[in-house]
């Protein structure tokens, strides 16, 4: 069984900008990425990361008539404007064996764990993968930083290979 970290987010270009370096590497590190994105569009930027899509409604509507994966970043917004969202985070951080990773601006009320401020530092191949998924995507001017940072709560007991580390 292969390691899974699932993505959430509202578009193709939104994933990509915010976790594009830690999903290239995660799947590099031999993880299954799956992206399941709210508005449809062209997926091939995250192919160029290597992740896969998977669709948003069906994954909802399952809940947990399905595996549970070891890592879960969603967009922070989601989780706000989307109680079945809201909800399959509260589940995942309830469930105590997924990594939970939130992007944006957005400080969900329903979230009232301790979060703190955490980075994933991307490797050289991310920045160049992701560099060439943001132009895929028609993002422009965005440079690629070393780092990616997210919000997540303590994990009794991180998957192997977790990357993500406290942000300085």
């Amino acid at each position: 069984m292969r390691y899974r970290l699932d993505i959430v987010a509202p578009s193709v270009a939104e994933a990509v900008q915010h976790a594009g370096g830690w999903i290239f590497d995660r799947v590099m590190a031999g993880w299954d990425v799956h992206v399941l994105l709210a508005q449809p569009g062209d997926t091939r930027p995250l192919s160029i990361l290597g992740a896969q899509t998977v669709d948003f409604e069906s994954v909802l509507e399952a809940g947990d008539d399905q595996p549970h994966p070891q890592a879960l970043a969603v967009a922070a917004d989601l989780v706000d404007t989307d109680a079945r969202v809201r909800e399959g985070v509260l589940r995942a951080l309830d469930y105590g064996m997924t990594e939970v990773a939130l992007w944006g601006e957005a400080q969900p009320v329903e979230l009232d764990r301790t979060v703190d401020s955490v980075e994933h530092r991307l490797s050289s191949a991310a920045r160049v993968f992701k560099a060439q998924a943001l132009a895929a995507a028609a993002v422009s001017d965005i440079t690629v930083a070393p780092t990616e940072t997210f919000r997540s709560g303590a994990m009794s007991c991180p998957p192997i290979g977790a990357d993500l580390v406290p942000a300085s």
